[in-house]
């Protein structure tokens, strides 16, 4: 018989002019059936499931929930969860509020219908929601910044989880902001023999997804809006550097074959890179 256990711990330097605080922080091992709610929250409050099932019911969808969920319940939402009658769920959660609350989870990819990601049993998250905890137990006086740190570190996690599942739906100001950090990273890695691939292993996201969403709100996959960038910056070293050889542009932009680079030249252009330059000597460009 599984036995219940609860331990709980309240941020000991709450600020009331915070914008954002962390309220408090827990763990339990519950047991067979438990339940809570239907209630409402004025916080937020995330729980990591860290071992068992169980369930989790809001006002617009129904989970069943194992080990590696995370499932965030917002302020004024009607909601319930219960655990497994056969595997009842050993959780940890984090309370917090302040006005930039509402922003944060947001950004990390939460609404109202998107209220789980599964981060999985490998999860940094639990560690941090401990140490949250243990933070608030120790009565430090660092107790709130350190807090702090820890939930976003938790987010950043769960944002990267919704993005890998694909549960950032077009056209919402996450997934602009993705695409955003990819323009930011080539514009930043172009000179460098980078690729796609490379790319999404830094930003942590899933090469299939950054590919669909990228062309949607750009027009170009990846792939080619890199190789345009390059192209474009060959141009003006073209035009402003003419002591430079052509094999000398094309490593500077990326492309250590100054053959692929001038056949890619001419596809984008039309002419070959040195008649480009003899061209912008003279004034034609």
């Amino acid at each position: 018989m599984i036995q219940e256990t609860y331990s709980a711990a309240a941020n000991p330097e709450i600020s009331e002019t915070s914008e954002l605080h962390v309220l408090f922080a827990g763990e339990s091992q519950t047991v067979n059936n438990h339940r809570l709610g239907p209630k409402v929250y004025d916080y937020y409050l995330l729980h990591y499931v860290e071992e068992g099932q169980g369930s989790f019911q809001t006002e617009y969808a129904q989970y069943d929930l194992q080990a590696g969920d995370c499932f965030l319940i917002l302020p004024e939402q009607l909601v319930s969860y219960a655990s497994d009658p056969e595997n009842p769920w050993r959780y940890r959660w984090i309370a917090f509020a302040g006005v930039q609350a509402n922003l944060l989870i947001e950004r990390a990819g939460f609404t109202p219908r998107t209220a789980v990601c599964s981060p999985g049993t490998e999860s940094g998250i639990p560690s941090l929601l401990e140490q949250v905890l243990q933070t608030f137990r120790s009565k430090k006086s660092n107790s709130d910044l350190a807090s702090l740190g820890c939930l976003y570190l938790v987010m950043a996690e769960a944002e990267q989880s919704l993005v890998q599942a694909g549960a950032l739906p077009a056209g919402e100001s996450g997934v602009q902001r993705i695409v955003k950090q990819m323009i930011q990273y080539m514009a930043s890695q172009y000179a460098h023999p980078m690729s796609i691939e490379q790319m999404c292993s830094s930003l942590g996201y899933n090469r299939a997804y950054l590919s669909r969403i990228f062309k949607k709100e750009t027009g170009f996959t990846p792939v080619t809006y890199l190789l345009k960038l390059r192209i474009d910056k060959s141009r003006q070293l073209l035009r402003e550097r003419p002591e430079l050889s052509i094999e000398q542009i094309s490593s500077s932009v990326g492309l250590a074959d100054a053959l692929y680079f001038s056949r890619q030249f001419r596809r984008f252009h039309g002419q070959s890179p040195s008649e480009y330059r003899r061209d912008a000597a003279h004034g034609n460009r």
